[in-house]
């Protein structure tokens, strides 16, 4: 023991003693045998409690003075550390023994030992509510004290408990009872109370209280003991119940903020009171006691003191005003529905009254589940844990999850229209809401009160959505459970005078719409009533006859019973006021002045003390008990002092005229809460059968009105004088009332009918709202969603007009975008390796789990096109290299954009704003980032918008009749004038200078060495190069969100919010600044026939790449965008005509080098026979003019020994070359028809079936003749139209490549281009596999173990997570690798932890988990420990977020990592 306390580290001694001790004390007959030889139990117990001694101070709870008790120091670190916990331990490990347990309850010595121990326990942690200045030092041991009392009085306690559930232990709990009272004794004697608890003090911690509790309730429930045999007498009772009842007023006065100066912690405390770790053994045992002394006590003592200990006696008078010297007038509404619900919760709750355990982890689950959807494993942590072993409720047992199953749908996890991702959650039935939700259950275990608010409005919800209610409905009012007969007694609350005077006064005042009450008080108040309703007394209730004379008479109830109460009229009450009171003014009618001094006896209810009643009931058990003179004596001095409380010098008496009973007052709320005068009107009148066949319970859900329908029901139902009663009420409910009341009760209407009114206008505007919330979100989030309609169309919709006019977001004006104030859109800028990793194959690569595995990166698309540039770099000229090809598979740039426009110079207004903001963002504003003002979607640029005019827009014309030569003409001559906008690249402007920033912008979006591919950093070349592929990639990336192809056309949502029209400007604007060199147009070598590639061979430089090794889709971008603006879409046709011409050359080429010898052979013979005049047209013609022209070089040389396999696996039939041409072209039409859908708002069409695509593009492009139709079988030789003689430029082509010596036997003709979507790895469905592989790998850089190793999920690489191991220049190797492999963006699967994070450049966030348990929930940092499996839906959206670059659109939570990850 001593060691313990002095050790440093006593966490780790605890942990080896136990992990000794419990293999010693688990066997039963090693402990029993320990045990009695070695007196185990004693030694014990003696030391708890010499190691409790050394840490005792003086208890000042009630008497401070003359307080002789001790308690433990919370503040020690004997408790802050938990120091006695591997003592505690095995202590209830050896009591879980039943022949050890039996040992150390029949031994008496032990017992009392036991009892000293728990007394130090007893009114530890005493709070002391400050009432001045806000306390200076918030002190946080009160979670010690919890843990104390749970550890080390609670859990020895259950453990006893588990050995006195059958009838042969009877005489051990009865031992434990008397101790247990005794000790109890000898508590209140040390700390001097008599029956009065010292105001403004509070202590949590009554373990013997709760110890005499539970053994009460064990000996009822499982060994049907005699409960009256095990109670002491009254006066012990009622000491009893002082100091839980005093923990439930302190409850509803925290609630109150009366003890905010205390701090937070106070609030801590309470919470932790209720809390499901803490409940069973701390709030149940406490309720449980109350109702003991409730059924035992007399009714009338025990309702007033609950009011005075809820020091709101003074409240409940009939006045209109009243003075109350232990409230303030802002805490006493609160502190009156803390009355009356724990009232309610006294009288409902059935936990240790005769539930079964069945019923009671019901009606747990239902209670949790109707707060909120909760996950399996949270309904498991917030169940109360039932110490009973045969409860079931053990975590995954089979009992748990059949009731679990019985009670609530499992909700598979979903998502949210934000993203945000949602576990598997359990939601209510339909008939749990409808027969099971019970408020009181609810209000009992929430931790937090807005808990009830979202029960009730998930209860609103429900009875909407199934129809049954419409409006606001109130709690619903539960019969409730069967109630074990020796706690019958409970029941005479509701058969007591008081409690009915206070229900009558209630009533009068909310009538009267008296201050500070509420329509939660008036729930409670009908609560009360209904319950005392359904428990009648079993005497007759025809004693009410004999009361008929004195139904008018002036004095309050005679009867105890609520039925016959209901009905008796009260006239008049004397009442005391102040004198500022409207009531004083009033003089009493003479003809009531013999009435009001009818009353004989100073005891009459007329001048009612709620205290005075407490305090006589009090002196009555005391004499009637004979208790000592000295007792006598002390209280009568107090009851003096107590019976007049209000006797001071403002308050003047008065007759207050009534003339009501609770019936009429009852009726009077239906016409209050109807909002309709004479709205109630008695059923049974109608059918006079009708109360007999009507059920009450049918009306259960529905707001006051039908509360108060069911409870006159009930009434009728149950006393034919109140049924009586009701009816004359109804039939003299219109007679003329005085002036002044129905002037108040007009206002009361008006009153309501203006509230009435402001609700449903709320809820007009909250549904309007909610309406445009959601319409935004699907527009603004739902990337897949085709329908959305965003609210910005960046002006497509209006090109009928002169000119395209924009909404700025900042300063609402409206207008077009002109040189001097352009409007701009608002982009985020974002570099993007997606395409790069895309493969060729269309099974996704699998993730490797062994050794054996391994993923090669060279088949990916980025490192096809590396290899290419290179290849070409090789052989030909740096300059004709960088228009061959197009770069920014890896680090190109990708344009998005909200939709949303505003003023650039409002844009810089706002971003000085932001910069001058004191508020922490979550953004970097000096890196020009910020969030759009309308939707606060990211972003971190503007692109300005392009002035459209409307003689411009006249040339966009439909293509015409113009030949092709002619055409061709004009194109060229174009390209060789400067193309000039309208808006001058000389003439600096406003527009041209937004332009050039934001062209800046793109370029430091991405890494240099993403942009530099010329071998002269920094040449014009290079930014030529990068400016086309940056138009290529935005048309690329929006092809895969279509799904890699154009089958369904139209406009997605995101061309939608495209902004390639805009940014196409932008790029065409600084592209025209280089000029193509005349000399080496390719416009030219695709048009006609030159001699121009002769003179190359000569000189000493390498020469320009051939025609069939350029990439077409590029030389389309280079051709649009050198084009002048605005681009005639006769050219644009023309141009797509052209370069189809030497896609198909290059496709034929291409697909002949696969051929074998003699096919080749075959091929070129067959071509041979079939010239003809329409030999331009036809494939074989063509096919065979290339072989011959190609076999002149060295091409099918290098070729025939490279892919032997290909001899004997393909046979090229017509049919499989047709297909392979139209495989070949389809991507250069889906990016052509995508580039003329932007550039002339042309709809896309659609089609069935994707053999029809290569059809449909080439209709849509021009390409068809105009005799084929799309119906007709359509060939891709049909759609070609030659400039000049095709077998001459054919041959021209074919002599560039066979003219150029190549270094090395390789095939530079452009490959098949198809590529399948990106896609990130396959990964396996257990997470086990994964864990036990990885977690123990070594790096392959540092060959270390990392302690937080980490998965790319893009290509697989396995890196340290924080490792300084790895880091390179300050930068982590995560983030490193985030730039080598995403161009900023990293996704990464966490080994240790489960979860998956996100670096998107400088900051980064936890995106969550794609591995859940079997019940929909992550197990993040794998602390549960549960088998994960797969979540394919989650792993699919954050696929999708990767693929249409929404991570920082969707996800929210992101910080900056500062390299270090």
């Amino acid at each position: 023991m001593k060691t313990l306390i002095k050790s440093h580290e006593s966490d780790t001694m605890s942990n080896r003693i136990v992990h000794i001790s419990v293999q010693l004390f688990s066997n039963e007959e090693l402990a029993r045998q320990v045990t009695e030889e070695c007196q185990l139990l004693e030694i014990m117990v003696t030391v708890l409690l010499y190691m409790m001694e050394s840490c005792l101070v003086k208890s000042e709870l009630q008497d401070e003075e003359n307080n002789f008790h001790v308690v433990v120091n919370c503040g020690e670190p004997l408790l802050k550390n938990n120091t006695y916990w591997p003592l505690v331990s095995d202590f209830i490990n050896i009591l879980s023994h039943q022949s050890v347990a039996k040992r150390f309850l029949e031994d008496q010595g032990l017992l009392q030992m036991w009892m000293n121990f728990v007394s130090f326990f007893q009114g530890m942690n005493l709070n002391k509510r400050e009432l001045n200045e806000h306390v200076e030092f918030e002190s946080q041991t009160y979670y010690a004290a919890f843990a104390a009392e749970l550890e080390a009085c609670a859990q020895p306690m259950w453990g006893l408990l588990t050995h006195c559930k059958v009838k042969e232990m009877e005489e051990y709990t009865r031992t434990v009872v008397r101790y247990c009272l005794d000790a109890l004794q000898d508590w209140f004697d040390a700390i001097n109370f008599v029956d009065e608890p010292a105001p403004n003090q509070v202590t949590f911690h009554l373990p013997l209280h709760r110890y005499y509790a539970m053994f009460l309730s064990k000996a009822v429930r499982c060994q049907q003991l005699d409960l009256d045999s095990l109670l002491p007498d009254q006066e012990m009772l009622m000491k009893m119940m002082v100091h839980p009842l005093q923990i439930q007023a302190s409850l509803s006065e925290i609630h109150s903020n009366m003890w905010v100066r205390n701090g937070l912690q106070i609030k801590g405390q309470a919470m932790t009171y209720v809390q499901s770790h803490f409940c069973n053994s701390m709030i149940d045992p406490d309720i449980f006691l109350l109702q003991v002394c409730a059924s035992r006590l007399d009714p009338d003592y025990f309702v007033s003191s609950v009011f005075e200990r809820f020091k709101v006696v003074d409240l409940l008078t009939m006045a209109s005003q009243h003075q109350n010297g232990a409230l303030d007038p802002e805490h006493e509404r609160s502190m009156l529905e803390g009355a009356l619900t724990f009232l309610v919760l006294l009288l409902s709750l059935r936990i240790h009254l005769g539930m079964t355990d069945d019923e009671i982890l019901r009606a747990e689950m239902v209670a949790q589940l109707c707060m909120s959807d909760r996950t399996h494993s949270t309904l498991l942590d917030l169940i109360p844990e039932n110490p009973n072993p045969k409860s079931g409720i053990i975590p995954g047992s089979y009992y748990f999850e059949n009731m679990l199953s019985a009670v609530a749908d499992f909700k598979a996890p979903v998502f949210e229209p934000g993203g945000s991702m949602q576990q598997g959650m359990y939601t209510p039935k339909a008939e749990v809401w409808d027969l099971e939700f019970d408020p009181i259950m609810v209000i009992l275990r929430t931790v937090y009160r807005r808990d009830v608010q979202s029960a009730m409005d998930r209860y609103m919800g429900f009875l909407k959505q199934t129809g049954k209610f419409d409006g606001n409905p109130w709690p619903p009012y539960r019969e409730r459970a069967f109630l074990n007969p020796s706690y019958k007694g409970l029941m005479r609350i509701l058969h007591c005078k008081t409690l009915h005077i206070v229900l009558f006064t209630l009533l009068y005042k909310i009538s009267m719409d008296h201050q500070n009450m509420s329509e939660h008080i008036l729930c409670m108040v009908l609560n009360l009533i209904e319950l005392g309703l359904d428990n009648l007394p079993e005497e007759t209730i025809e004693e009410e006859e004999m009361f008929g004379e004195e139904r008018c008479s002036d004095s309050w109830f005679h009867a105890t019973n609520i039925g016959t109460n209901l009905h008796h009229i009260i006239n008049h009450v004397r009442v005391r006021v102040p004198e500022t009171a409207p009531e004083v003014t009033r003089e009493a009618p003479a003809s009531t002045s013999s009435d009001t001094t009818g009353a004989q006896s100073s005891n009459t209810a007329q001048v009612f003390s709620l205290v005075a009643e407490r305090r006589r009931k009090f002196q009555e058990i005391i004499n009637r008990n004979s208790s000592s003179t000295i007792h006598t004596a002390d209280v009568r001095p107090k009851t003096s002092k107590w019976t007049a409380p209000n006797s001071t010098p403002q308050l003047t008496t008065t007759i207050l005229e009534v003339r009501e009973s609770m019936l009429s007052l009852l009726i009077k709320l239906h016409h209050k809460l109807s909002g309709k005068q004479n709205s109630y009107y008695p059923c049974w009148l109608e059918d006079s059968e009708s109360t007999s066949r009507l059920d009450p319970m049918q009306q259960i859900h529905g707001d006051g009105t039908t509360a108060v329908e069911r409870i006159l029901i009930k009434t009728a139902a149950r006393s034919r004088q109140n049924k009586f009663s009701i009816e004359e009420i109804c039939r003299k409910v219109a007679p003329p009332t005085p002036p002044k009341k129905s002037i108040s009760d007009k206002k009361a209407l008006d009153k309501e009918e203006r509230r009435q009114k402001a609700r449903e206008r709320q809820q007009k505007l909250l549904a309007e709202f909610a309406s445009r919330q959601k319409s935004f979100m699907e527009t603004a989030m739902d990337l897949e969603s085709p329908d959305s309609d965003v609210a910005m169309d960046i002006g497509s919709s209006e090109r009928q007009d002169s000119e395209t006019v924009y909404d700025c977001v900042i300063c609402g004006q409206s207008g077009p975008s002109t040189e001097e104030r352009p409007t701009g859109l608002v982009v985020l800028l974002q570099a993007s390796s997606v395409l790069g990793h895309r493969c060729r194959s269309t099974e996704p690569k699998k993730l490797p789990t062994s050794d054996e595995e391994q993923i090669y990166p060279e088949d990916t698309c980025g490192t096809a096109h590396d290899v290419r540039i290179t290849d070409l770099q090789r052989h030909f000229k740096d300059s004709s290299c960088l228009q061959s090809i197009s770069i920014g598979w890896e680090g190109g740039v990708y344009v998005q954009t909200c939709g949303h426009t505003l003023h650039i110079d409002c844009h810089k207004s706002y971003m000085e704003s932001l910069r001058n903001d004191q508020v922490l963002q979550s953004f970097s504003v000096d890196k020009g980032e910020f969030t759009c003002p309308l939707c606060r979607q990211f972003a971190n640029s503007v692109l300005p918008c392009y002035p459209e005019k409307n003689e411009e827009k006249s040339l966009w014309l439909p293509y015409n009749n113009k030949t092709m030569q002619v055409l061709i003409r004009e194109v060229e001559e174009q390209q060789e004038q400067l193309g000039m906008f309208p808006v001058s690249i000389s003439s600096v402007t406003n527009l041209s200078k937004e332009m050039e920033s934001v062209m800046k912008d793109i370029r430091s979006t991405t890494q240099k060495k993403y942009i530099d591919y010329g071998k002269i950093p920094g040449s014009p070349d290079n930014d030529f190069l990068f400016m086309y592929s940056v138009a290529r990639l935005n048309l690329e990336l929006e092809l895969v969100h279509r799904g890699g192809n154009l089958c369904l056309g139209g406009a997605s949502a995101t061309s939608k919010r495209s902004c390639l029209n805009q940014l196409l400007h932008v790029l065409a604007m600084h592209m025209r600044l280089f000029r193509i060199d005349s000399a080496y147009n390719p416009w030219a070598r695709l048009t006609r026939l030159t001699q121009v590639i002769e003179s190359g061979i000569c000189d000493d430089e390498k020469p320009d790449v051939p025609l069939l090794y350029r990439d077409v889709p590029s030389l389309l971008m280079i051709l649009v965008l050198t084009m002048p603006q605005e681009l005639h879409k006769e050219h644009f046709t023309c141009i797509v005509k052209v370069l189809y011409n030497l896609l198909y050359t290059q496709a034929l080429a291409t697909l002949s080098v696969k051929f074998n010898e003699d096919e080749r052979e075959a091929w070129k013979n067959s071509g041979k026979l079939q010239i003809t005049g329409s030999s331009e047209k036809s494939c074989e013609v063509l096919l065979s003019h290339i072989i011959s022209e190609l076999s002149k070089g060295k091409l099918y040389c290098a070729n025939n020994t490279d892919q032997p396999s290909m001899i004997t696996t393909t046979i090229w039939s017509p049919q499989t070359l047709e297909y392979s041409i139209q495989q070949f072209c389809l991507p250069f039409f889906r990016t052509a028809s995508l580039l003329q859908h932007h550039l002339f708002s042309d709809d896309l069409p659609s089609c069935q079936q994707t053999e029809e695509e290569f059809g449909m593009l080439a209709s849509f492009l021009g390409l068809l003749p105009s005799s084929l139709h799309l119906n007709d079988e359509i060939h891709s030789s049909s759609c070609l139209e030659w400039p000049v003689a095709a077998l001459d430029i054919v041959s021209q082509w074919c002599l560039e490549v066979t003219s150029v010596e190549l270094h090395s036997e390789q095939n530079l003709l452009v490959q098949d281009p198809q590529w399948s979507l990106p896609c990130l790895l396959q990964l396996p469905e257990n997470y086990n596999t994964i864990f036990q592989y990885y977690h123990r790998k070594a790096c392959i850089h540092c060959s270390k173990v990392p302690k937080d190793p980490a998965l790319c999920l893009v290509c697989g690489t396995f890196v340290c997570l924080k490792g300084q191991c790895c880091k390179q220049q300050s930068y982590c190797e995560c983030v490193l690798h985030s730039q080598n492999c995403g161009a900023g963006t990293g996704i990464f699967l966490l080994i240790n932890a489960s979860v998956i994070i996100v670096i998107r450049g400088h900051r980064f966030c936890v995106w969550g988990s794609a591995y859940l348990d079997t019940h929909g929930e992550e197990d993040r940092d794998l602390r549960r420990g549960k088998p994960l499996y797969l979540c394919s839906e989650r792993y699919k959206v954050l696929e999708q977020q990767w693929v249409t670059h929404t991570f920082d659109h969707i996800n929210k939570r992101w910080g900056p990592h500062y390299n270090g990850l």
